[in-house]
């Protein structure tokens, strides 16, 4: 009950001076309202490369030019690109028995013109085997082994660039101009992922040709459903290893590149909240700094009710429940406008926010208000009663 009737009393004193105890609270406010955004969207990162990995299809190997350790190894090296298109054959040879289906990939950025309009988009180039993306055709057709042979000029469009250059209008047999060479659209793919949208998709010598690609960006093999992934990138290995040195590529999985990327992304993304919470402890540092002078301030009240029988405890208490009352009330308010703030970020990053976030930034909200409120408190409570009733 005693303790009830000091929360009582602590309330109605920050009441009465709402300005400051408004003011006070807006560090609070700032550091949980940071810590929550800058998590969601750390979350909301990591989600969204996740999504495109699993749009990309499953059961796939990458190969990539020089050594790739993801940090793994100090003495990670990296050499010029040496992939051709006759490692795809050494793989097919030699490695035969891990291939469901294999692509070269040439990528790069180029802006697609149709009439008037314009779009800058990556321009992918691989093989006839869409299934190796799982590449689902909306309108038209996907190009054949007879287009890549001649190296015909025909492209697939993701859902993005067909809206940007065609609106309503069907783009099938449309001429459009990539660089300085003109294709003609065959083609267009389901939504796939916001990345895999906004492609242009040829065949890979055609861009070989158009663009004077030397070398492949990469190739991916989809391996058959069932088999061993570890056994097929050892497989894989070997087979490069007839024409270059381990340090001249990487096999690399799904899981790898993602496992890596995520890991990085949480190191990031703590990395953040850490930064933020540096603001909750500036926070904390004002609400002592208001306290003292609170402490300043009311001393005739607290020798007055010390005189009227208030213990030490209950002065202590008095002042410490107001400090943790400022810091869990900005909090409170933090954790609402950084779950707001999410909210609008929804939309274009898929901002998230993990229940422990919310757990965190009050918890620690609360632990400022009671740590930094400790100080003025034990202040106020070893004030001589005499003394205060004496002071101006």
């Amino acid at each position: 009950m005693r303790i009830f009737e000091t929360a009582k009393t602590a309330f109605t004193a920050l009441n009465s001076n709402k300005i400051r105890s408004a003011l006070t609270m807006l560090g609070v406010i700032i550091g949980v309202s940071a810590v929550i955004l800058l998590i969601s969207i750390g979350r909301g990162v990591q989600n969204y490369i996740t999504d495109q990995f699993e749009a990309l299809g499953s059961n796939l190997l990458f190969v990539q030019p020089g050594k790739v350790n993801f940090g793994r190894d100090p003495g990670s090296s990296f050499s010029r690109n040496k992939l051709e298109e006759k490692h795809i054959d050494l793989i097919k040879v030699h490695a035969a028995e891990v291939l469901g289906q294999i692509t070269p990939i040439v990528q790069i950025g180029e802006t697609i013109r149709y009439k008037t309009k314009s779009y800058f988009s990556t321009v992918m180039g691989i093989n006839e085997d869409a299934s190796v993306f799982d590449y689902l055709i909306d309108e038209g057709s996907f190009f054949t082994k007879g287009d890549v042979r001649s190296k015909a000029k025909v492209a697939v469009l993701g859902p993005t660039v067909k809206e940007e250059l065609f609106s309503n209008q069907n783009p099938i047999g449309q001429k459009i101009k990539i660089g300085n060479d003109t294709y003609t659209v065959i083609g267009t793919y389901k939504e796939k992922g916001r990345n895999f949208d906004e492609m242009a998709i040829v065949p890979y010598t055609s861009a070989i040709s158009s663009f004077e690609i030397k070398n492949l960006s990469n190739i991916v093999i989809k391996v058959p459903e069932g088999y061993d992934m570890n056994k097929a990138m050892k497989s894989i290995e070997r087979a490069l290893q007839r024409d270059l040195k381990p340090d001249d590529f990487t096999v690399l999985s799904q899981k790898d590149i993602l496992s890596s990327i995520q890991n990085i992304l949480q190191i990031l993304t703590l990395g953040l909240g850490a930064i933020a919470g540096i603001s909750l402890l500036v926070g904390g540092i004002g609400i002592m700094n208001i306290m003292l002078v609170s402490v300043t301030e009311r001393t005739r009240e607290i020798g007055l009710r010390k005189a009227v029988g208030a213990t030490p405890s209950d002065i202590g208490y008095q002042f410490l429940i107001e400090s943790t009352m400022l810091s869990v009330g900005g909090g409170t308010i933090g954790i609402i406008l950084g779950w707001l703030g999410s909210l609008a970020g929804r939309q274009f990053i898929g901002t998230e926010v993990p229940w422990w976030s919310i757990v965190l930034a009050f918890s620690f909200a609360a632990f400022v208000g009671i740590i930094f409120g400790t100080y003025p408190a034990v202040k106020a409570s070893r004030k001589d009663p005499i003394e205060a009733l004496r002071y101006e």
